[in-house]
């Protein structure tokens, strides 16, 4: 892992990885789509569904924003950006401060939702969790497999992309609370399901916590979540200090019970690039050469986990005495 590698056009320097915001599109209430473009027209990085980026936007304030677009488009990337009135003040700069014309810093795009070969395909969207579906409906429209996709938000003015959905008519279920009511996850799973489905969903904590409940007994692999803030985590698997090995220059040091690993490598002279700094966006990816890790992400499944391979040293720490990284 390199600092720089996820960042888009990395040799042209910090500031030339940027693009330009060609439009700001009101698609719902609260809801603003980003149509971003290199400023010299070169080509942008290819991405698959399920993918995101970083927006680096002033005072180091760095937010992540599922991918929303044509992928096939190779000059073009659009997100779509919910004001979180409680926030922490990243979403507010989009709807407020960042016009058409203006430059923003990007980094990745990266891919923690991939979405792999299946006969049919289940989504689940939850308001603003709708993004990263649209290119999977997408992929799997283009490929002539079965899809269906249950749809909720608030109201009907707050579901963003409604419009671009209509089109694929009745597999398409528009489900307003304030119309009907919460998502009724268990009678969707048991009617729509068959053993070769691949179910995909995104939106808030307590709807991915209800779909996960609901599909339970599914095969490992089956249900697959991508989550915007990060679980609860219980308590840490230990507390007392760990030795961290880095393999590449034999560095090694301790990190504290109250100090992250991402902190201490970084004090260590190893500029990991990192963002969300809690686990959700896997910009912080790093390899594991040997030692046992207490994850403490929102992002691996439970048979990543168990490989140990890889950890995410913003938020997980060490069961055993000791790890080395490859770095």
């Amino acid at each position: 892992m390199s600092d720089s590698s996820d960042l888009l056009f990395p040799e042209a320097g910090r500031d030339q990885s940027a693009l330009r915001l060609v439009s700001k599109e009101h698609v719902s209430d609260g809801v603003v789509a980003l149509t971003l473009v290199h400023p010299s027209g070169r080509r942008l990085p290819d991405w698959a569904p399920g993918a995101h980026i970083d927006l680096v936007l002033p005072a180091g304030v760095t937010r992540q924003y599922s991918l929303c677009g044509d992928r096939w488009d190779p000059f073009t990337y659009r997100v779509a950006v919910l004001r979180e009135p409680n926030g922490r003040g990243g979403s507010a700069y989009v709807h407020d401060m960042l016009m058409a014309g203006d430059t923003v810093g990007i980094g990745g795009p990266r891919n923690n939702f991939q979405m792999v070969p299946a006969p049919k395909y289940l989504f689940v969207a939850g308001g603003i969790g709708i993004t990263p579906l649209l290119p999977m409906i997408a992929q799997a429209e283009s490929m002539g497999i079965e899809w269906t996709l249950l749809y909720g938000g608030r109201t009907r003015s707050s579901m963003a992309f409604l419009d671009e959905l209509e089109p694929y008519g009745d597999r398409v279920v528009v489900a307003p609370q304030d119309e009907v009511g919460l998502l009724n996850l268990s009678s969707w799973f048991s009617d729509a399901a068959t053993t070769d489905s691949k179910a995909y969903v995104c939106g808030p904590g307590s709807l991915l916590d209800a779909t996960e409940s609901c599909c339970s007994g599914w095969p490992v692999g089956y249900l697959r979540t991508e989550r915007f803030v990060p679980r609860v985590q219980a308590a840490p698997a230990r507390t007392e200090p760990f030795e961290v090995e880095l393999a590449r220059s034999a560095t090694v040091f301790t990190v504290t019970s109250e100090g992250s690993v991402l902190d201490a490598v970084r004090g260590a002279g190893v500029n990991v690039l990192s963002s969300c700094r809690e686990g959700t966006c896997g910009t912080c990816a790093t390899t594991v050469l040997a030692g046992e890790v207490d994850h403490r992400d929102s992002i691996l499944d439970d048979d990543e986990r168990a490989a140990g391979d890889a950890m995410f040293i913003c938020v997980s720490r060490a069961c055993s005495d000791r790890l080395v990284l490859d770095l």
